[in-house]
């Protein structure tokens, strides 16, 4: 990983072994990793200790990890990556609508949560290295890209960190189609996957988070991708 990419990980996940055996694995990858075995030591350190990423089970002794994304969500937009149980979709769902990231399934590849994670953080440390830009105008919707910002009628959008970059693309590519497979490379930084949802998820809370109106300036074009459409 370069130096240009900050690389600071919070753990938070009460499987002692589990624990052990990604937080050896990330740090062997170039991470600096710190750890936390319950809810409240998880947020705890989140207060005091700089990090970049958290890395977060739901599955938590104390408070459930979704709570934790919730409390994280009223003080941070820190990208945060989900440990789930496979196959709980309910969840990964719940997830999605509280403001994470992204979601890995347990038991999980260490190699895959690694290039989760280089993918998020690539974007994050791109975004801080480019020349400010100039704030544009798409319709009633203003995007501040150097401060990661969208504004909606002058109002600013709460979105996580993979909500702009999917709705930046959107806009970047407004009244034309937007392929699934290119939104997900260009916003998620990973290829889409046979029976992944995570983009669809992420379209579902922009499209709640635009308003009453949200379902018509993200189309969905069946068979190719997403469309943003510009009310005339």
């Amino acid at each position: 990983m370069g130096d240009d990419v900050q690389n600071r990980v919070l753990l938070i996940e009460d499987d002692e072994e589990l624990r052990t055996l990604l937080a050896r694995y990330l740090s062997g990858q170039g991470f600096t990793m710190r750890e936390a075995a319950c809810g409240q030591d998880g947020l705890a350190l989140a207060e005091e200790y700089l990090c970049d990423v958290v890395v977060l089970d739901i599955m938590l002794p104390d408070i459930s990890g979704l709570e934790v994304l919730r409390q994280l969500r009223a003080r941070t937009h820190l990208p945060v990556v989900l440990l789930t149980a496979r196959g709980d979709e309910t969840d990964r769902i719940v997830g999605f609508e509280v403001g994470a990231d992204d979601y890995i399934p347990k038991p999980c590849n260490p190699r895959e949560l690694v290039a989760r994670l280089q993918a998020l953080l690539r974007r994050v440390s791109w975004d801080q290295k480019v020349e400010p830009a100039q704030v544009s105008a798409v319709g009633d919707l203003t995007v501040e890209p150097e401060r990661r910002r969208v504004l909606l009628r002058g109002q600013p959008l709460d979105l996580t960190a993979t909500e702009f970059e999917v709705l930046q693309v959107l806009l970047a590519h407004a009244g034309s189609v937007v392929r699934k497979t290119d939104l997900m490379q260009w916003a998620l930084g990973r290829r889409l996957a046979t029976h992944d949802r995570t983009l669809d998820m992420h379209i579902s809370n922009l499209r709640r988070k635009l308003g009453e109106d949200g379902q018509a300036r993200i189309e969905t074009v069946r068979g190719l991708g997403y469309s943003y459409r510009v009310a005339s």
